[in-house]
């Protein structure tokens, strides 16, 4: 089996490589595209210590290798490009929570949702989906935030960030065991939260027809009985049966229907409004004909 260690392309090979692929779309030109501005500090500090904010940005400008673990490879524009994609993920939240737009897709990299409150893990400097979470509550007033997190591995970060709010519901499908080793079915909340987390743990080999399964007896009734203001996607297609570092065996065509799936939740309770952002997906090909599937689906260009 292999693990999160293995060495891959590099983020920006696999940005590049699916922009190049997308704009060979005859429907790309049509998408809306929006300029990210770098994350406030501010933002940071509603999931991250202070502590860990500023060890993030000395060892990044002192060219450390890696931060915290050897999995998380830095340079000294790490945290320019960090806060950037978290920038990244705020604007596409602003441009939905605003109605000018119903739904939006943040293609940025370094992923998020490995990372803890104080400390950078699996690829992860800060967690941009929980970050996201947060700014919709504070700035856009919005009450009630589900996370579905459909990446091949658990969200260890995103669910500890919220695991005793019930004001945020955290949804994940993820292969199991695998990294990091959490995302039992029995892990549901504390305290106040409990509950508020459903994972949805999948042995390797599983594709299409037992997440299907999941999504129709667990995750939909329960989103629908969250009744959420705004949900939001960590969507990692690194479940793909293409892809070097799970074993979970979803086809291209998945994603089109777990896509099509939350938009129609998001539609129901949360006025269209949807945010999704890229996590893991490390097979060039498949990264970019998923992506391609899920912008396809979330625009409506048939």
């Amino acid at each position: 089996m292999l693990g999160k260690r293995l060495r891959i392309h590099s983020s920006i090979t696999h940005i590049a490589y699916a922009i190049k692929e997308l704009e060979q779309k005859p429907w790309f030109d049509r998408l809306d595209r929006i300029a990210p501005t770098p994350c406030e500090r501010k933002w940071l500090e509603t999931i991250h210590s202070q502590d860990y904010i500023d060890r993030t940005r000395q060892e990044c400008s002192a060219g450390r290798s890696y931060i915290d673990t050897p999995d998380v490879a830095v340079g000294q524009s790490s945290w320019e490009v960090a806060v950037l994609a978290t920038g990244g993920a705020l604007a596409v939240a602003d441009r939905v929570a605003q109605g000018s737009v119903n739904n939006g897709f943040a293609m940025i990299r370094p992923p998020g949702h490995h990372a803890e409150k104080a400390m950078a893990l699996g690829f992860c400097l800060f967690n941009n989906v929980a970050i996201t979470a947060r700014y919709l509550q504070k700035f856009h007033a919005l009450d009630k935030i589900l996370v579905l997190d459909w990446d091949v591995h658990h969200g260890n970060g995103t669910q500890h960030s919220f695991e005793s709010d019930p004001s945020v519901f955290y949804i994940s499908t993820h292969q199991y065991p695998y990294y990091p080793g959490t995302g039992a079915y029995s892990e549901n909340g504390t305290g106040a939260g409990a509950g508020a987390t459903l994972n949805c743990p999948m042995s390797a080999g599983y594709g299409d027809a037992q997440y299907r399964e999941a999504f129709e007896e667990l995750i939909l009734p329960a989103a629908r009985k969250f009744k959420p203001d705004a949900v939001l996607i960590s969507a990692g297609f690194d479940a793909h049966r293409a892809d070097p570092l799970g074993a979970i065996n979803l086809s291209t065509g998945f994603y089109r229907w777990m896509t099509e799936q939350m938009m129609e939740v998001a539609d129901a309770y949360s006025n269209g409004r949807l945010i999704s952002m890229l996590e893991g997906g490390y097979d060039l090909k498949a990264l970019a004909e998923c992506i391609s599937i899920h912008l396809q689906t979330l625009s409506g260009i048939d």
